[in-house]
């Protein structure tokens, strides 16, 4: 259960302005907004919606540029009811934004949600969002100081119409995608870094349409189970086959099933081909749907408090999906982030210049050099006429 912000009588964020900032990948004149009721039980109302370019066009900042304030409507009315575990899509609005830029996404709820339903939220955002009671314009003569929290409540993605041809990546995984070590209000997670290379151009050729970079990273999940968050293979559909514009997926995970397992030989053998089969759930599944489908080596854990084990049996499954991944699977392609940070000296760690302190996350370094294994020709123009996906 995440969080409870403002809670009073029964009710969270009643009453409650919410503000956060979200970066987009791709550039265009509209956008419209998903916010996303997905694991509460009961409606959600929200009140009013509003977007804005931050001052300075910095994430994690609470200030607004002057002048750039929108309204958000739904079907034309300013707000909107999310049935419990629904989504709902806002109506376009002409907002122009560049690739790259920082968007300022602020909601009001007059009656909250009832806390017995629970809240959707994302934990750990490395993104500074901001909490205030009362309706936001209330505070302007007052200059009231709003609550920080680095999480991000509702929103569940920022669309931009980026013209004919644009597609989409999923980046599909757990903490190391969703950028635990990486830099509160950066943006140098690997997918930010990645998104950046193919705004770069330059090293990217035969990259000439819009790329969006959809980072569905969740910090602890796992392919198999349910752990923080459902799994791999329950969330797919919503995650990534579900996404506008998808065209190719980008498979991340596995470290967390590995870690969470018994450190005996015959869990571990198990764990490793469990994996294998939820991999390759994921490929048929994603196929089906018309995406390329790319897989990353899982990184070394060596050290790590909880994860590494004496006898080596985890590591041993960590390499026999390795091993699988590098040996001629049905991924279209193989990204070796392993190969990418493992420490050459002992390639059960982290390379010390990529390792965040704890053995098992990167910092922005290691995740710039993630970004950089990725190989340039995977998203270009001549994808097979059977792959082709459907573009929203």
């Amino acid at each position: 259960m995440p969080p409870m912000p403002f809670t009073r009588d029964g009710r969270v964020l009643a009453d409650s302005t919410l503000r956060q900032t979200v970066r987009v990948t791709v550039g265009g004149p509209r956008i419209r907004l998903r916010f996303s009721n997905a694991y509460g039980t009961t409606d959600l109302p929200l009140t009013e919606v509003r977007v804005a370019r931050p001052e300075g066009g910095l994430a994690g900042v609470f200030p607004i540029a002057a002048g750039s304030s929108r309204a958000v409507t739904f079907g034309g009315r300013p707000g909107a009811v999310i049935p419990a575990g629904a989504q709902v899509v806002s109506d376009p609005l002409d907002f122009p934004l560049a690739a790259g830029a920082v968007v300022t996404v602020t909601i009001y709820l007059l009656a909250g949600a009832d806390v017995a339903g629970g809240l959707t939220s994302h934990p750990g955002s490395r993104t500074r969002s901001y909490l205030l009671a009362g309706h936001l314009a209330d505070h302007y003569a007052s200059r009231s100081q709003p609550a920080p929290v680095e999480h991000w409540y509702l929103l569940a993605g920022v669309e931009v119409q980026a013209g004919d041809g644009a597609c989409a990546v999923i980046a599909l995984g757990d903490s190391l995608t969703d950028g635990r070590g990486s830099t509160t209000d950066g943006n140098d997670r690997w997918p930010d870094q990645f998104s950046g290379r193919l705004r770069s151009g330059g090293s990217w050729p035969g990259v000439p349409r819009p790329v969006a970079v959809v980072n569905q990273g969740i910090g602890g999940n796992r392919v198999l189970r349910d752990g923080i968050g459902p799994s791999a293979l329950a969330r797919l559909d919503r995650d990534v086959l579900a996404v506008s514009g998808a065209r190719w997926l980008v498979v991340f995970e596995g470290v967390n099933d590995i870690g969470t397992t018994d450190a005996t030989a015959a869990a571990c053998e198990g764990v490793a081909a469990d994996l294998v089969f939820g991999y390759e759930q994921i490929i048929a599944r994603a196929r089906a749907a018309g995406l390329g489908v790319y897989g990353a080596t899982l990184t070394p854990f060596g050290g790590h408090e909880l994860y590494d084990d004496p006898g080596g049996h985890r590591e041993a499954a960590r390499q026999a999906v390795n091993e699988w991944f590098r040996s001629g699977t049905r991924f279209d392609g193989v990204v070796d982030f392993d190969r990418a940070v493992r420490d050459p000296d002992d390639p059960r760690r982290l390379r010390p210049e990529a390792d965040s302190g704890d053995h098992l996350h990167l910092n922005p370094v290691g995740y710039r050099a993630l970004a950089d294994a990725v190989p340039a020709g995977y998203f270009g123009c001549d994808e097979p006429e059977e792959r082709t996906a459907r573009v929203g």
